[in-house]
């Protein structure tokens, strides 16, 4: 058992940040959960009230919180396009300012912190598959920019407080992910494919559905936050987390249409603006710096993944 600390978790209700609570919680720390619920739900981690090392605390990161803790995990920002493009001022907000005051938490406490960044900052890139070296090609201006420039700003700041504070950072980039405790309305995906399978209607499918993704499951994620929160200090990132493993949206939904055992067909829309055409994470650095690497098959993750659903939407 590693000793015990005081680790905080922004947007710990939230889909990834519910299971890195849990996982925390199992380690033996003691966690403070901090979320506004914007567009998460208290029941991600209503099984955690009770436990006496866990303490949740609604409170919007754009303001200043004062808690002394060891490590922070900085998850707080809307993730997917329908919560962050629904108020996009917001969104700006709680990445910049949000980093601001969990950076200023960490520099006032000496905490460790962790941001999770996103594949996002690489836009809709023109190398491929994208290796952390690469600057990425995101539109700054477009409906998707809050998001995308919000992280990268982020990103960033804490880059700057390592160089001017010598701040123990680590920057996370996470690809697509998914698994039980998504947002079944989060309009991405996986959730949007499932449910709709689920329930016998069209599956959504934007474009021709050859633009492909790399599907990574919480599991694998949370180990490899744990993984980057315990290496050297040396070890800042940014490091790309996720799976390498390429599917064109096509594919994803008849995977899912066969395990759900559904009869649904496929409507076919325009693209959405900025929707890249090709994602996928070179993890090179996570199996060098971090000896991470994801161990769920997409197959088997979407089949945990439908069965929680059937649970929540019938």
């Amino acid at each position: 058992m590693p000793q015990s600390k005081r680790v905080m978790v922004t947007g710990g209700a939230g889909f990834i940040g519910s299971h890195l609570c849990d996982r925390l919680i199992d380690l033996g720390h003691d966690v403070l959960c901090v979320d506004n619920f914007y567009s998460s739900t208290k029941s991600n981690v209503a099984h955690l009230l009770g436990h006496p090392r866990f303490e949740l605390m609604r409170h919007d990161v754009t303001f200043p919180l004062y808690v002394e803790v060891d490590e922070i995990y900085h998850l707080a920002c809307p993730a997917s396009p329908i919560h962050y493009q629904r108020d996009p001022v917001q969104t700006t907000k709680t990445a910049v300012h949000g980093s601001i005051n969990a950076l200023g938490l960490a520099k006032r406490t000496k905490a460790r912190i962790l941001l999770t960044s996103t594949s996002e900052v690489y836009g809709d890139p023109e190398v491929h598959p994208q290796t952390e070296d690469y600057w990425g090609r995101v539109n700054p201006i477009g409906p998707r920019a809050c998001y995308d420039e919000g992280k990268r700003a982020a990103e960033t700041l804490f880059f700057d407080y390592w160089r001017q504070h010598e701040l123990d950072i680590k920057v996370v980039r996470l690809f697509n992910t998914y698994g039980p405790r998504m947002h079944p309305q989060d309009g991405r995906v996986v959730s949007n494919f499932v449910v709709s399978a689920l329930a016998d209607e069209p599956l959504t499918v934007y474009g021709d559905g050859s633009q492909t993704r790399s599907f990574c499951y919480v599991d694998d994620i949370i180990d490899g936050l744990v993984a980057m929160m315990a290496s050297s200090r040396e070890v800042t990132g940014p490091i790309n987390l996720g799976n390498p493993g390429e599917f064109t949206i096509r594919e994803l939904a008849d995977l899912v249409v066969e395990l759900s055992g559904s009869g649904s067909t496929l409507d076919r829309r325009p693209l959405p603006v900025d929707d890249p055409t090709r994602r996928q994470p070179d993890i090179t650095r996570a199996r060098e710096q971090l000896g991470w690497a994801p161990t769920v098959e997409l197959r088997e993750g979407l089949e945990r993944t439908i069965e929680h659903f059937r649970t929540i939407v019938g």
